[in-house]
């Protein structure tokens, strides 16, 4: 039997052009409404640390160095003052969008029922709607991912308005977080890579770099139209070296600095070496942190920039080996949770400011009136997210064997992006299980597209002659 005959997830095949027609706008509403469950169980969008200085910035037009200011400004924009509720409807849309585009391209016979299979899988299986309901730019993370795959690598295939919207998503996307921008960026150059590739190996698929280009430069636009609209200067980001630094406290790197350098080096800290903390969250966001009494993100990006520096003159395989041990950590960790807890105590002042109509609602949801627990959960989370990377692994393997080049570009960008993830946020900022976690339910997509696809996709490859 051929891979043609068989029906797509074995639900049975699309049926005719009608359907067709109906299957994106059904797909979208269903997957949406799903994404949305856990907020609305929750009874409210759920709240991160983050979110009280996203709203504070947005609302009141107050530049904050830490936060996005496309984000902040999304908010405004759907009315967060209002209600919350518009922006995780928006992300629940968008994320939907994105995966029912996704399927349609890579299983054109996948049915309605399939899709909806794919859809439960991913919210029983996975943490997707923790972040797609929460108001936080983290679920945006995986619409870079699948923006640039399909504006590279299936970008003929997609009609005017498709590709229109997935370049808008994908810019806005990439616009939402600073790490976004390394992402896409490391995207173009495996696109552009294999384009070089495909000269020596012609079956290799040759990337479109155009539409993934004019995403990431819309992208830019965005970042330094709204950095000129709330802090009157054009610039990408500032707290970058802040979060640098904080991971190289967080290493020791920062105090074997000041023990060999002071007080020569006139640091700002020699007087207080011994007391600095091993934490990078303590370090940012303790009450006594000395970085606040020092200025905070406003004032220490220039004293920053300089023992970053010195430290990578002075001890470069030091900082390596704690780059590269942070990336490693990063990669493994996801368990999905990180920072859902009650915010009453954090966000209650922020609220009551910016959107005090929302304050009750906010007091009476699940997530500030009892302990969301995480436990149980995550013995399913992270057991699925173990297996669905070493999937990942042999469906890429298959494909390679197979010599099926084209069948690579899915989850071999997936891996990539999931490398490059780790690589950005445990060297730049320092590990967190939310930053793998927000991602690591894209090889689960892309195995249940191969499976839907191809229900012998893992099988292993026979011996030619045997």
């Amino acid at each position: 039997m051929t891979d043609a005959s068989i029906p797509a997830f074995s639900l049975g095949q699309q049926a005719p052009l009608a359907r067709q027609r109906r299957f994106m706008p059904a797909g979208v509403a269903i997957l949406a409404v799903l994404f949305l469950s856990v907020a609305f169980w929750n009874g409210f969008p759920l709240m991160f640390y983050d979110s009280g200085a996203y709203l504070e910035e947005g609302l009141s037009g107050a530049f904050l160095v830490e936060r996005s200011p496309v984000y902040s400004l999304l908010l405004l924009f759907t009315a967060g003052g209002w209600s919350l509720w518009p922006v995780v409807i928006l992300q629940a849309v968008m994320t939907a969008y994105m995966i029912t585009l996704t399927a349609r391209i890579e299983v054109p016979r996948l049915s309605l029922a399939g899709l909806t299979v794919i859809g439960l899988v991913l919210m029983g299986l996975t943490g997707i709607g923790w972040y797609v309901g929460q108001v936080e730019p983290d679920c945006m993370t995986a619409l870079v991912f699948l923006g640039s795959y399909l504006l590279l690598f299936r970008g003929a295939r997609l009609d005017r308005t498709a590709r229109g919207l997935v370049i808008a998503i994908t810019a806005l996307s990439v616009a939402s977080h600073p790490s976004h921008i390394g992402l896409i960026g490391g995207f173009l150059l495996v696109g552009a890579a294999l384009r070089g590739f495909a000269a020596l190996l012609p079956r290799l698929p040759r990337p479109d770099l155009k539409f993934a280009g004019l995403a990431f430069v819309l992208a830019i636009g965005l970042i330094l139209a709204s950095n000129l609209a709330l802090a009157r200067a054009l610039f990408i980001s500032r707290s970058g070296p802040v979060f640098v630094f904080a991971r190289l406290m967080q290493d020791g790197i920062i105090q074997r600095l000041l023990h060999d350098t002071c007080p020569q080096s006139g640091y700002d800290l020699c007087p207080y070496q011994a007391r600095l903390p091993h934490n990078a969250n303590a370090w940012l966001w303790g009450e006594h942190s000395l970085f606040h009494r020092e200025g905070g993100f406003a004032q220490s990006q220039g004293e920053d920039d300089r023992m970053i520096m010195d430290s990578l003159t002075r001890y470069p395989l030091m900082n390596l080996k704690a780059a590269l041990y942070d990336s490693i950590l990063q990669f493994f960790m996801f368990r999905t949770g990180d920072g859902i807890e009650s915010q009453e105590r954090i966000l209650r002042s922020e609220l009551s400011h910016d959107t005090p109509g929302q304050l009750p609602a906010y007091l009476h949801a699940r997530q500030q009136t009892q302990r969301i627990s995480f436990e149980s959960l995550n013995m399913i989370h992270v057991t699925v997210g173990m297996l669905s990377l070493l999937g990942l692994v042999l469906l890429l393997n298959h494909a390679v064997l197979r010599r099926r080049w084209d069948q690579t570009m899915l989850p071999g960008l997936v891996l990539l992006g999931l490398i490059g993830n780790a690589i950005i946020c445990g060297t730049f900022s320092n590990p967190h299980d939310r930053y793998q976690s927000r991602l690591i339910w894209l090889p689960t997509l892309a195995l249940l597209l191969a499976r839907a696809k191809n229900p012998h996709a893992l099988q292993p490859v026979e011996e030619s002659g045997t």
